[in-house]
């Protein structure tokens, strides 16, 4: 197995899989609402002004359209609505969406984490990209079928992170900007917030 590498905004794009209204009703591994899943990664990828790409699978069928709020996060992204295929990397638009900027690092998340995750990122490795898998903004129907969905990646090479950490290793250092990546931390951690609200009284001294 390779050597595991570190996220870098240098090298990196991130994939935003089948984010569907049908696909979300089915999450049931993790009790917080849904809408969390995706928030996480798009604003990482916003925030670090990482190259997004968008994509959904027979919006005219039962997975549903893309939610609104992610084509407004990134209304210029490249957005691939696929006819039919369910493996996102048997598309070629998508590929070469993919492939664009030469880009080697790939941050996956998507719904659901069995089939809409677990198909690209085996494809995607098997090409020589690394992976990383955000855990915790992928869902499904039961921890039974997500813990088997990430040990099949865990064991073709991908790396499973959540996204507090994938932010983390992206940032590298407090020192970049500080009120800027803890509001980020702090819009969807309500206990960061209490942090950034301790932090700010004290330096406001």
């Amino acid at each position: 197995m390779a050597t595991p590498t570190s996220v870098s905004t240098r090298t990196t794009r991130v994939l935003l899989v089948d984010h569907q209204s049908g696909l979300l009703s089915l999450v049931r591994d993790f009790t917080r609402r849904v809408q969390e899943q995706r928030a996480g990664p798009g604003d990482i990828a916003k925030f670090f002004n990482l190259p997004t790409i968008l994509t959904t699978s027979f919006e005219s069928g039962p997975n549903g359209p893309l939610v609104p709020e992610l084509k407004a996060m990134f209304p210029d992204a490249p957005y691939i609505p696929r006819p039919g295929q369910i493996n996102a990397w048997d598309n070629a638009d998508f590929v070469k969406a993919v492939k664009a900027t030469g880009k080697k690092q790939l941050i996956i998340a998507g719904v659901v984490t069995d089939v809409c995750v677990a198909f690209p990122t085996l494809s995607a490795i098997a090409e020589g990209f690394d992976v990383f898998v955000v855990t915790d903004a992928s869902g499904t129907f039961n921890p039974v079928v997500r813990d088997a969905a990430l040990n099949r990646m865990s064991q073709a090479g991908a790396q499973l992170m959540n996204w507090f950490a994938v932010g983390c290793e992206l940032h590298r250092d407090w020192r970049n900007d500080i009120e800027g990546f803890g509001g980020l931390l702090a819009g969807h951690l309500p206990a960061y917030a209490n942090l950034m609200q301790s932090y700010s009284a004290l330096n406001a001294k």
